[in-house]
């Protein structure tokens, strides 16, 4: 599989967006790979969005990476818990970004169930096999993605998303989601799954 470039990531969120759906999100971790196929993602448009981190811009150390140049990961906490897996967009001092909210297993499956349920992948039922990787802390947690890889080059061979050869693809596009504070950006329909997928988190 074809890693993306640079250029894939220096646009504007809302496309990057939509055109990650379908790409293979990729962790390479002391010789094993876990990936998962990008199912779902939320657009956000940095300064002039309320529901971004750096809106109005707001820089702390927190968000700088969204700051620097396109490519790079951006990975938060919430909740004290869950980390959130982002991929930074546009050019340098232009910080957006794209959350990555849902993905399907490909490579490394029983790591991911060890991850999410100390339990073998043959072991799970129906829920938990949907449950490895259907929301962003899931499928941070499954792909073993923590705050270490904030600022990792997606452009580099440890983390990294890459091109799959598939037909076209069934886009649904929704508002985003646990956003209620950002007034009217909370209705802005900046969330895109795909819609034959059972992973997408909220439907």
């Amino acid at each position: 599989m074809k890693r993306l470039g640079r250029e894939f990531y220096n646009r504007d969120s809302l496309i990057v967006a939509r055109e990650l759906l379908g790409k293979v999100l990729v962790h390479e971790i002391e010789g094993q790979k876990v990936s998962a196929r990008i199912v779902e993602t939320e657009a956000y448009r940095g300064i002039e969005d309320k529901a971004a981190h750096s809106y109005g811009g707001k820089r702390t150390p927190r968000v700088e990476v969204m700051y620097g140049g396109p490519g790079f990961s951006y990975v938060f906490m919430i909740y004290g818990m869950h980390y959130c897996f982002n991929v930074v967009t546009r050019e340098e001092g232009n910080p957006q970004a794209v959350l990555i909210r849902a993905a399907e297993p490909r490579e490394g499956s029983e790591l991911m169930a060890q991850n999410r349920f100390k339990k073998s992948y043959h072991q799970l039922n129906k829920s938990q096999i949907l449950g490895l990787t259907n929301g962003p802390g899931k499928l941070c947690r499954a792909l073993s993605i923590d705050k270490s890889l904030n600022g990792e080059d997606l452009c580099g061979g440890k983390l990294y998303v890459a091109e799959e050869s598939q037909e076209s693809l069934s886009i649904v596009t929704a508002k985003r989601v646990g956003i209620d504070y950002a007034e009217e950006a909370k209705d802005y329909p900046w969330r895109f799954y795909l819609e034959d997928s059972q992973y997408v988190s909220v439907k």
